[in-house]
């Protein structure tokens, strides 16, 4: 069966505008957008929920294996966790951190891959993760892996923050630094960059500019006949 498009992976440590530049791409090509770190938010909100133990993979990969995980909205932007809308009550700063912690474990990103894959599969998706190139689709089309600086991330990742009681500069520097570090040094799936992915530092780019980077990349793989934009691009 013919895809309906690319798929499109977007790949990179926290804080270097994965999520904003392929929500944004997703919208400009009219394809569905899928977040995967809000499905390891969802399983982390839901076992701090019930106590379960983050540092049991096996009652974890039940309990990711029992939970309904779906998303919705114009745009795949609203996650529901066993009917119940987490979009918002999973960006906070303790299921973040709880999220790292479960990520590490096979026995929980298999069934979520599944969910990704299900999802994936026929093209006309962006996904953003940190192993979406390298592991979920590394067939995948086109491959983008975004970095930046220590600090610039930092102060993007506060700002996002700043109303959250307790946040500070220092404390979510500490954060990225760990999370980085757990990311990087896992053994399954571990954050690198794929070969074939093409490496922007979005350092010095407003958000704009790095979803224009990416659109014309995308543009010109699909005028080749790899893909097809299901809309109409917005210049």
């Amino acid at each position: 069966m013919a895809r309906r498009g690319l798929i499109i992976a977007i790949d990179g440590p926290a804080g270097a505008g994965k999520t904003t530049a392929a929500r944004g791409l997703a919208q400009r090509l009219g394809y569905l957008y899928l977040d995967t770190g809000a499905t390891f938010r969802a399983v982390a909100f839901q076992a701090l929920r019930q106590g379960v133990d983050l540092d049991d993979p096996a009652s974890l990969h039940q309990l990711a294996l029992k939970s309904e995980i779906r998303f919705g909205g114009d745009q795949n932007e609203r996650i529901y966790l066993d009917g119940e809308d987490v979009t918002e009550a999973i960006r906070t700063a303790e299921v973040a951190e709880a999220a790292s912690r479960v990520a590490i474990y096979p026995e929980v990103r298999k069934p979520l891959m599944e969910l990704w894959r299900r999802i994936g599969h026929e093209g006309g998706v962006v996904l953003d993760g940190r192993d979406i190139g390298t592991v979920v689709f590394p067939d995948a089309e086109l491959k983008f892996f975004l970095i930046a600086e220590a600090s610039v991330r930092a102060e993007r990742r506060y700002l996002e923050r700043a109303n959250e009681p307790g946040i500070t500069p220092e404390g979510v520097g500490e954060q990225l630094r760990r999370r980085d570090a757990i990311d990087s040094a896992r053994p399954y799936a571990p954050l690198v960059r794929a070969p074939d992915a093409i490496e922007l530092d979005t350092s010095r780019l407003r958000p704009e500019e790095t979803l224009h980077r990416l659109e014309r990349e995308a543009l010109a793989r699909i005028s080749k006949g790899t893909g097809r934009a299901l809309t109409d691009p917005v210049k």
